[in-house]
């Protein structure tokens, strides 16, 4: 089986997998995952974090080898190991995954958008113009769907300082003491944080447009390490600033933690870090659109552009049939459960039949 082939002038540099793993996982899922983990492990649902995120640095070691291994992408593994038909099965299979991805991320800041700021926006007409946009990005290349994970980054960033408003206001006594819960309800706290945690696989994605992507490892894993130490501190500042009746009551915990922000020019600051959450978004839709217009490529010969329009065509087509706040929350749960599956599970699977394959040819 041949490598692929990118030309360099195609390839990013290896620190910017920094970008792309934060502006990966920091996604919608951080405006309230804190009640969520709550219900199952308490207020030590902050070591749930922690224990998801040892796991995400053995599973992010393993997309490494399984891509230096052929020197390519997810596909490039699928065929090395199952054959030419199953590559481009498999293709297609994650092509639908990232159009769902890319819909639960559109979908749920919809419905922020609802609640906290415009209850009567439409979805459709929301949905065409940050999918036009997401086009045009993604009409640049690799090279600008990064840079926009880097702007995405960098530019919001100082959002993090407006949680130190709700610090004169916590008990941290709220988290003690330490560890009342069982194994398995750290676990299950672990499991529902998964889809706000995902997004690291794109490294199966972009591995060959990576300038030598030995060199980018560390950076993947600085920024992987970043994330779950910005999630474990974000939820123990809502744990001491909320009380577990006033959480279990709590949809948007991080939104409803803006509200203490107060500054002499700006009567609500939560309509600002909305408004600011459109950056940090925009950087997930590109980089899902642009691998499944690169997917159905390699699958089916056609152009990405043009495989690009026709995704987007496609969800929001897909957008215009959710109303609900409950069809949301049900289409997250076959998302997050897909996820888990493909991420956690299927990854782990793929390299250990590897291990066998390559021992077995040895043999």
């Amino acid at each position: 089986m041949q490598s692929q082939t990118i030309p360099n002038n195609l390839k990013i540099s290896p620190y910017l997998v920094f970008y792309v793993m934060i502006a990966m996982q920091i996604g919608i899922g951080i405006l309230g995952y804190q009640r969520i983990i709550a219900d199952y492990a308490g207020y030590d649902a902050w070591i749930s974090i922690l224990i998801l995120g040892v796991y995400i640095h053995i599973v992010l070691w393993m997309m490494y080898k399984l891509c230096e291994m052929v020197n390519g992408d997810i596909i490039s593994v699928h065929e090395f190991l199952f054959g030419r038909f199953i590559s481009k099965v498999a293709s297609f299979a994650f092509v639908l995954f990232y159009i769902t991805y890319l819909l639960s991320f559109i979908l749920n800041f919809i419905e922020v958008i609802q609640i906290w700021m415009f209850p009567d926006i439409n979805n459709f007409a929301f949905s065409v113009l940050f999918l036009l946009l997401s086009i045009y990005i993604v009409y640049g290349g690799l090279r600008t769907v990064v840079g926009v994970c880097f702007f995405g980054t960098i530019l919001p960033a100082y959002l993090v300082f407006t949680f130190t408003f709700t610090l004169k206001y916590a008990d941290f006594t709220h988290l003690l003491p330490i560890w009342q819960h069982k194994i398995t309800e750290l676990l299950q706290a672990s499991y529902h944080m998964s889809l706000t945690s995902v997004g690291f696989e794109a490294i199966l994605f972009i591995y060959p447009f990576i300038n030598q992507p030995q060199k980018s490892k560390k950076w993947a894993h600085i920024g992987v390490a970043t994330t779950t130490i910005f999630y474990t501190i974000l939820a123990i500042i809502a744990f001491a600033y909320f009380s577990k009746k006033q959480l279990e009551n709590t949809i948007w915990a991080t939104l409803s933690m803006w509200q203490m922000v107060q500054f002499p020019f700006v009567e609500r600051f939560e309509y600002i870090g909305v408004a600011n959450w459109c950056l940090i978004l925009l950087p997930n839709i590109c980089l899902s659109l642009w691998i499944a217009s690169r997917l159905l490529k390699r699958a089916t010969k056609l152009k990405q552009r043009k495989g690009a329009i026709l995704i987007s065509t496609i969800s929001v087509i897909i957008v215009t049939f959710f109303e609900k706040g409950l069809d949301i929350e049900r289409f997250n749960q076959v998302v997050e459960l897909v996820s888990v599956a493909f991420v956690f599970v299927y990854i782990p699977f793929l390299y250990c039949l590897s291990l066998i394959i390559k021992k077995v040819k040895k043999t």
